[in-house]
């Protein structure tokens, strides 16, 4: 610790200045200088001359000749000379030894040498537990240093240990610290004995560190290398003992075992001879040689191929509908696809293996279904994720010239299930991209395509496999990512949203069983009632799937758990719609949403998004103005469009409407879509802007829990617009009870759950008139 206390007109002296240009220099450290500029052979012979002590301070830059004042640090060592001796070139070699820390506080650049006016330092010799720890850690990491650099005698260590006062020995410590220049200035400069002695250890311990790594590396090195030159060595041993005993052509060991599992393979002919070709080359290599060991890895692949091993499909149809039915609640459409596919193959065993893309909202069970269509086939099941796949390499494979170069894929987990018939599952195949390195979805064209894939072509193989027996399941969120050409291979099985029941039905079968059991619950101990399942539905979750209805059960789950430890419960637990709020806190969402209540200038459109549908809120207000339209809640140009349409529509059928005709001319209209930050577009909610616009024009609210969706003309039509079961699922689920559907969508109601059907009124409309007099009582 520094002594805070005002200095002495003894404590200030000017001293002759020796600057440093690559050296500091400790208090009681004896360290030969060699000296020969001319300013600095002053300053010594100053020095001695005056019988002054010799200050030591070191340069910022050491390239310097003639530092200026901004180019020497400011703390420095007064030191006193020993001895000096001129040498034959005009230099002096000095040894000096440092008497203590002085401060500058000026410099005074003189003809011949620099000078300066210093202030003694003093430090403090601290003696608590604090400081007495750091020294024996500091001597500790010191003595593991000279063992393991073996630059500095043990004789130091001895000597050092003699040591009593903390101060002498942290200067005496930073005499051998081998580090730079910089970091030595730290140290002189840091008064404080304590931060001094941690400065010292850190140092210390990281040069340890750097010594032992060095250490292990040297060592791994030689033995790296001993052993491969005795490997070798002995290599070539065998082989002229094989030659002289005239075996050869029995071949080693490894040699034998390589053609055996040639043989084994069962590949195709074509396949065989490539083998034959490569294993003689293999045969010929020196056996340390790096390309015998790709051959040998090839090899090893073309082996490993199940060229000909497959399973037995079960073609007991009531079996398979059983599986289905036990692992997934609905999903009736894509069941009755694989059904299809086994009757066929069981009236024709040659047939190929279907290519299905299965699309639809997150969480609606797409990824699970393939493993339960594989239980009912009984094959087996493989499943590659290929969101953020860039790279074509990663379908085909890379050729064998780069090194470490492997098989795409494809090829991979062929190898990886051991058959050549088993369900191959192509997760999120909407999120692959294309960059500089190719489009991975030109690469898997060849694979999905049942005309091409019997011969496939890996890069890596560079032989044909045959993956026409494969099944193929492709799940997507978006259609309309996936590219055209590769949408075109694939048989699209669209999957929709949940309705409330079907929700139901799957927690009460799958997710309560499988959430109790996750949190070590016996069976029994959560009874769900249906009206705390269906608050937890439609209170506590707004998804097309179940992921976050299932996360509710579990937190449900992990809740009752708790208290079934902390208060060693042992009855059942019975969660109803009053107990789930205690557990869960206040739901997220209202009963009844509210866009289901009237309210001038707005009405209810019906959106379908890639998780499901929703419903929006399209909002008109008027003001005056000279007929300017505002559109804001980040719509999209189709959008834009629509509204611009029902505006027009409006302004062209204003008498027929009982508007002023001229009603445009002194007001201003601003359409707006909530939540605005979410991105909106397509032309099917024109009939939804039109009556928002009407209702703003007349002051007249709509209809209550009334929603409609439907594409707008100039001419007063209303045309077909998509995605009308999740709409309407969404709807249903805002508690809308009262729809308007374009009278061509009359074809798309079957698809609807019959109990969500029966729960809403469905108005059809074929042009303007018939939607506005529905939406108006």
């Amino acid at each position: 610790m520094a002594r805070k206390k005002k200095a002495r007109e003894s404590d200030i002296v000017r001293l002759p200045v020796l600057p440093l240009k690559d050296a500091v220099v400790f208090p009681h450290m004896v360290v030969p200088l060699l000296v020969g500029r001319p300013g600095s052979l002053a300053a010594m012979d100053e020095s001695i001359a005056t019988d002054l002590p010799l200050f030591l301070v070191t340069q910022r830059d050491a390239s310097l000749e003639e530092p200026g004042e901004d180019d020497l640090h400011t703390m420095g060592m007064a030191s006193t000379i020993l001895h000096t001796l001129r040498m034959p070139d005009g230099t002096t070699k000095v040894v000096v030894e440092g008497l203590g820390r002085g401060r500058v506080r000026r410099f005074i650049f003189g003809d011949e040498m620099i000078e300066a006016i210093v202030e003694r330092v003093d430090t403090v010799n601290v003696q608590d537990d604090a400081a007495r720890g750091l020294v024996r850690t500091a001597l500790a990491q010191f003595e593991q240093y000279v063992r393991l650099s073996q630059r500095v005698a043990p004789e130091i260590v001895t000597m050092l240990q003699g040591i009593t006062e903390q101060d002498v020995l942290a200067d005496s410590l930073c005499a051998y610290l081998p580090v730079p220049v910089r970091e030595r200035q730290e140290i002189l400069e840091e008064l404080d004995l304590v931060k001094r002695l941690e400065r010292i250890t850190e140092l210390l311990m990281r040069e340890n560190e750097l010594m032992e790594i060095e250490q292990n590396v040297r060592e791994r090195v030689r033995e790296q290398m001993e052993r491969g030159q005795r490997e070798h060595y002995l290599h070539e041993q065998l082989k002229v003992i094989h030659q002289e005993l005239g075996n050869r052509e029995e071949g080693l060991d490894e040699f034998s075992e390589m053609r055996e599992m040639i043989r084994k393979a069962k590949m195709p002919k074509e396949v065989m001879e490539k083998a034959n070709r490569e294993f003689a080359r293999y045969e010929r290599m020196p056996m340390m040689s790096p390309e015998g060991a790709v051959i040998r890895n090839y090899l090893e692949w073309l082996c490993d191929m199940p060229w000909r091993k497959r399973t037995k499909d079960a073609i007991d149809l009531k079996q398979a509908r059983t599986v289905l039915d036990e692992d997934h609640y609905g999903l009736d459409k894509v069941k009755e696809r694989i059904l299809e596919f086994l009757a066929v193959r069981k009236l024709r065993k040659d047939a190929k293996g279907p290519i299905l893309c299965l699309v639809g909202p997150p969480g609606v069970g797409k990824t699970s279904l393939g493993q339960s269509v594989a239980r009912a086939m009984k094959r087996k099941f493989v499943r590659v994720s290929l969101g953020g796949v860039r790279d074509e390499a990663e379908i085909r494979g890379h050729r064998r010239t780069y090194i470490g170069a492997l098989p795409g894929r494809i090829v991979q987990n062929i190898k990886k299930v051991g058959v050549r018939n088993p369900l191959f599952m192509l997760d999120e195949i909407d999120k692959m991209n294309a960059d500089f390195r190719g489009d991975p979805s030109s690469a898997l064209l060849e694979v999905l395509d049942p005309a091409q894939n019997k011969a496939f072509s890996d890069h890596f193989l560079e032989v044909d496999f045959d993956l026409s027996e494969v099944f193929f399941v492709a799940t997507a969120n978006h259609e309309s990512n996936i590219p055209h050409a590769l949408h075109d291979r694939m048989e699209i099985v669209r999957l929709s949203g949940y309705t409330i029941r079907e929700k139901e039905q799957i927690a009460q079968l799958f997710l309560v069983p499988r959430q109790t059991e996750a949190c070590g619950l016996e069976k029994g101990d959560v009874v769900l009632t249906d009206d705390g399942l269906d608050t937890l539905i439609q209170r506590y979750t707004r998804e097309a799937g179940v992921r976050e209805l299932e996360r509710q059960i579990a937190n449900v789950c992990r809740k009752i758990a708790r208290r079934k430890v902390e208060e060693d419960l042992q009855e059942p637990v019975r969660v109803d719609a009053t107990l789930v709020p205690d557990l869960l806190g206040p739901p997220p969402f209202s009963g009844v949403r509210s866009e289901a209540e009237a309210r001038v200038g707005v009405s209810i459109g019906m959106a379908w998004t890639s998780v499901g549908g929703d419903v929006l809120n399209i909002e008109t207000s008027i003001m005056r103005g000279k007929g300017k339209l505002t559109l804001t809640g980040q719509l999209g140009d189709v959008m834009k469009e629509s509204a611009e349409a029902a505006y027009t529509y409006l302004r062209a059928n204003a008498e027929a409407l009982g508007l002023p005709v001229d009603f445009h001319k002194e007001s201003d209209f601003h359409v707006h879509v909530p939540e605005g930050a979410v991105p909106k577009d397509g032309p099917s909610a024109g009939v939804a802007i039109l009556v928002s616009m009407l209702s703003a024009l007349t002051g007249k609210a709509p209809r209550p829990s009334l929603s409609m969706t439907g594409e707008v003309t100039l001419r007063g039509r209303v045309l077909p617009v998509g995605g009308i079961k999740e709409k309407v699922l969404a709807a249903h689920r805002a508690g809308i009870r009262n729809i308007l559907l374009p009278k061509e969508n009359e074809k798309d109601l079957p698809e609807i759950p019959e109990e969500v059907r029966d729960d809403i009124q469905f108005t059809l409309i074929a042009d303007t008139s018939e939607a506005l007099a529905a939406a108006f009582e």
